[in-house]
């Protein structure tokens, strides 16, 4: 199991994340929340990239709240700074686990609303040495996908009604033109399939996304 932890943003306030470590790892990963916050499901990820080899770090992004309920969870992702967000909570995630977890590497993945972050990140910070992307795509105007920088990985769902399979593929499209290493999957299923507490979730689905994020990251972290 993780624990909080503090740490600091480039502009030199203070941020709270779940960090958990993996003893003896050299590879670090930002874990980025989904709509709902930085709930027990999403440290549960961290714990599981700790299990993995990989020592991980959740910046709370909404300062403690956390919610269920749709509406509320819309609310909250609708008000939140995304590029502020990336280019300072995530930033300073980075920095942390290699200035303080002795990695020497360190990605940035994240789910839904954390997926758009993971595609900033990846085009935004030069810390960032590989972005994994669940179900998420931002306004190009936050991150043009053309500028990625990072080795790119990319989960998609068929029937997705808000990263619609139609977004996924102009998503890929861009990746072509950035230059860099990407793939990119498809799955039967719905969006938020890897999430195990929503009704979405497809085992299958979330175990081979998940063989494949951590056989990504074993090649470029």
């Amino acid at each position: 199991m993780g624990e909080m932890v503090s740490f600091k943003r480039p502009d030199g306030s203070e941020a709270q994340g779940y960090l958990a470590k993996s003893d003896g790892a050299r590879a670090g990963i930002v874990v980025v929340q989904e709509w709902w916050g930085m709930n027990d499901q999403i440290k549960g990820v961290a714990d599981r990239f700790a299990a993995a080899g990989y020592t991980a770090l959740t910046p709370d992004l909404y300062e403690g709240r956390v919610t269920q309920s749709p509406d509320e969870a819309n609310h909250m992702m609708t008000g939140l700074d995304w590029v502020g967000a990336t280019e300072q909570d995530v930033s300073g995630a980075l920095n942390y686990l290699k200035a303080f977890c002795g990695c020497d590497t360190a990605g940035v993945m994240g789910f839904c609303m954390g997926g758009a972050l993971t595609i900033i990140a990846g085009v935004k910070l030069d810390a960032c040495d590989v972005a994994v992307c669940y179900y998420g795509i931002p306004p190009v105007e936050a991150a043009d996908p053309a500028n990625m920088r990072a080795p790119f990985q990319g989960h998609f769902a068929s029937r997705d009604d808000w990263c619609t399979p139609e977004a996924a593929d102009g998503l890929e499209a861009a990746l072509k033109s950035s230059g860099v290493a990407y793939e990119m999957h498809r799955y039967e299923g719905e969006h938020a399939f890897f999430n195990e507490t929503v009704p979405p979730y497809d085992a299958d689905a979330a175990a081979l996304s998940w063989d494949r994020t951590l056989g990504f990251l074993g090649r470029h972290l």
